[in-house]
């Protein structure tokens, strides 16, 4: 299954590469309680979150950033990536999860639309060094 949102934000590839740390992960998204402890040499580490604890990783990717979740039964993904403006919608960061099911459970389902719909509130805040 899939899931998009898209934070209006001036974010772009390079400042989400910079700011979009583990470290940083429960102060970009409120679904993420905190981060247990990171590893910046290996960019991965340990996060508590409304599902539970979990391992998560995190990729730098052309124009965003991907994190993924090894460990989780449903292997949650999200992709934070960096949109051009154009007319039609302007600047922004598209948000992109996944899990690895056509179907789940309602409240699941909803869980997960809450995690991007916070991931899309904490973009659209204003970027702290």
């Amino acid at each position: 299954m899939e899931f998009f949102a898209t934070a209006a934000a001036d974010w772009t590839a390079a400042s989400l590469h910079q700011h979009l740390t583990g470290p940083r992960l429960s102060e970009l998204c409120a679904s993420i309680d905190r981060v247990l402890h990171w590893d910046d040499t290996g960019d991965q580490g340990e996060i508590y979150c409304l599902w539970g604890q979990f391992q998560v990783r995190r990729e730098c990717i052309r124009d965003g950033v991907r994190f993924t979740l090894p460990t989780c039964p449903n292997a949650l993904a999200w992709t934070l990536t960096a949109q051009e403006e154009s007319a039609a919608s302007g600047a922004g960061v598209l948000i992109h999860a996944t899990i690895n099911r056509t179907e789940h459970d309602p409240d699941f389902i909803e869980s997960i639309e809450a995690f991007v719909e916070d991931w899309r509130t904490g973009l659209a805040r204003p970027v702290t060094a």
